[in-house]
């Protein structure tokens, strides 16, 4: 079950835009852009994280720097959608090292994926194993990325008015 998020109020709201964009910069910035002090925004920050509304703080890494220059972005078809289905499928994606994204969706696929592979070679060797060896999966469509135009995962957010 998701749990509600709490009240943000106009400077939370201004402490995430800062920080979702750049997670090192200094409580003592972002308090003296916003007019708080460095410990009010790191309480601010620390209930931020306690409550979910902060789900993790990573570093975004250049796929291709790291040998996987390949990403195809796979919309799945299944046969049956009952919930144990579903949840398999989920469970499933969530376990593969190459799905970088799973959505489960409306329209004409059940699923979205993001999937990042060192080349086509590999990534033939994930759809064999994670989609055509799965009874459940009725058919899949592949998009292969030709440019990474925008990436990321900063939340827009508006001003309080």
């Amino acid at each position: 079950m998701t749990r509600k998020p709490p009240p943000l109020d106009a400077f939370d709201l201004r402490i995430l835009e800062r920080h979702q964009r750049d997670t090192q910069t200094p409580a003592a910035s972002i308090g003296e852009a916003i007019g708080l002090s460095a410990a009010a925004v790191q309480r601010r920050l620390k209930r931020m994280r306690e409550a979910g509304v902060i789900e993790r703080e990573v570093a975004q890494v250049a796929p291709r720097a790291v040998g996987l220059p390949i990403t195809c972005v796979v919309g799945v078809d299944l046969d049956r959608e009952t919930a144990a289905d579903l949840d398999r499928f989920s469970q499933k994606m969530a376990q593969c090292p190459e799905v970088q994204q799973c959505y489960y969706v409306t329209g004409e696929t059940d699923y979205v994926l993001v999937v990042l592979a060192p080349d086509m070679e590999a990534y033939e060797a994930f759809t064999r194993r994670a989609l055509l060896d799965d009874p459940n999966v009725k058919s899949f469509v592949t998009h292969v990325v030709l440019d990474r135009v925008k990436v990321g995962l900063t939340v827009p957010i508006a001003p309080v008015r």
